[in-house]
């Protein structure tokens, strides 16, 4: 039996476990930065275990577990994410979330419980491997500066040689890989503006200076940037999620709030979108005789997967096309965006996808909706086609 074999054996008799734990953390979610119970869920899996564990960010939940081969080779690191969103649940599962306005919305419950499995099996057959898997539970991928910012800043992973991660999304059911390589994810950056006018009497609009009505033509005129200011051939999205008016129907507001999201698939549309942005706002206080402030945050770069991994990947999950998965597809840019961006900058790599679209659906709902849901055989399919990467990188001599 080679090492491909042993370790697929081993992930079959854990299908259940890695169910199990999905459920637990599905149950018990808690949000970016404060993942304290799921952070030690996980310390405590590893207990007795022959690895070495660490916490390389002070005051943080990340954990980085360890597993050395008992041959030489390459270090590889395996990334999963376990914090959840501020939103509450409206899936019918029986194990819904049970924390008030909480839910793991995104997947990340799924992310860490395929990872716990696989992590699992490696141990088991670690003296068959050549190299050391570094095992990276990642904190806060959800809120900006981020959980994988900080790992990296740490150097606990200054040693690792190449770094592979997936993300499940229900585009397609688990029988379905996808890849993209180059600017893969777009990079995010999120702003808050407000607008301070001058409040009245409905009566007497000209007695005011409406924020109500500057911060509409605000939201506009924002969408000129991407179809005005940028090339068409180039991705860039802009979208305001809150416009915050509260009031009577006959009081004229002083104050709006509004926020947003920039995204971007080339780097220089960082700061371009800013600075559009800060014009728009500048331009609208004139025209409208208000002040305003802008909380500008940059958030995660454009995230870039490494095109001589990105075959490699391609090349080892083809000859398992028709195994555990039967489609293994080149997908375009996604526009959706991911801390593991702070990876790819500075180690070779690359981050794929992986369906899990429920059963018998046919319009299912995306991640971050209160009625997302995961299709649980997508764990095993993440854990085998990460596992197969890991052992064939490990050994690999370009």
């Amino acid at each position: 039996m080679n090492v491909k074999e042993s370790l697929f054996e081993k992930l079959e008799s854990k299908k259940g476990d890695m169910v199990q734990h999905r459920r637990y953390l599905h149950q018990h979610p808690e949000l970016s930065f404060q993942e304290t119970a799921t952070s030690a869920y996980i310390k405590k899996f590893y207990e007795n275990k022959d690895v070495i564990m660490t916490q390389p960010v002070d005051g943080s939940h990340a954990i980085i577990i360890e597993i050395k081969g008992q041959y030489p080779g390459k270090t590889i690191g395996l990334r999963a994410d376990f914090d959840a969103l501020p939103i509450e649940e409206e899936a019918d599962v029986p194990f819904k979330s049970l924390n008030q306005g909480v839910m793991h919305a995104c997947g990340h419950d799924a992310h860490t419980a395929y990872l716990l499995g696989l992590a699992d099996a490696l141990i088991e057959i670690k003296d068959e491997l050549s190299g050391t898997i570094k095992i990276i539970h990642q904190h806060a991928e959800e809120l900006p500066p981020g959980g994988a910012q900080q790992i990296m800043a740490s150097g606990a992973l200054n040693d690792v040689d190449e770094i592979y991660g997936i993300h499940v999304v229900p585009v397609a059911g688990p029988e379905v890989i996808g890849f993209n390589k180059g600017n893969a994810f777009a990079g995010s950056s999120t702003f808050t503006l407000t607008i301070n006018g001058l409040g009245g009497h409905a009566a007497s609009p000209h007695k005011t200076h409406d924020a109500l009505v500057a911060g509409t033509n605000f939201v506009n005129t924002l969408q000129t940037i991407v179809s005005r200011r940028i090339d068409p051939s180039e991705m860039g999205v802009i979208t305001v999620g809150a416009f915050e008016a509260p009031g009577g129907a006959n009081v004229i507001q002083d104050k709006v709030t509004i926020k947003g999201t920039a995204r971007y698939l080339k780097d220089d549309l960082e700061q371009f979108m800013y600075k559009e942005i800060e014009k728009v706002a500048q331009s609208v206080a004139v025209g409208f005789d208000v002040t305003y402030d802008l909380d500008y945050q940059f958030g995660y770069p454009v995230l870039y997967n490494h095109p001589t991994q990105t075959n490699h990947v391609a090349d080892i999950l083809s000859a398992s096309r028709g195994d555990y998965f039967e489609q293994l597809i080149e997908i375009p840019a996604v526009s959706g965006s991911e801390d593991f961006a702070y990876y790819l900058k500075e180690i070779p790599g690359t981050f794929y996808i992986v369906g899990c679209k429920p059963e018998q659906v046919t319009s299912p709902y995306m991640n971050h909706h209160p009625k997302f849901e995961v299709n649980e055989d997508a764990l095993i399919v993440a854990a085998k086609s990460l596992g197969e990467i890991a052992i064939n990188r490990m050994t690999a001599t370009d």
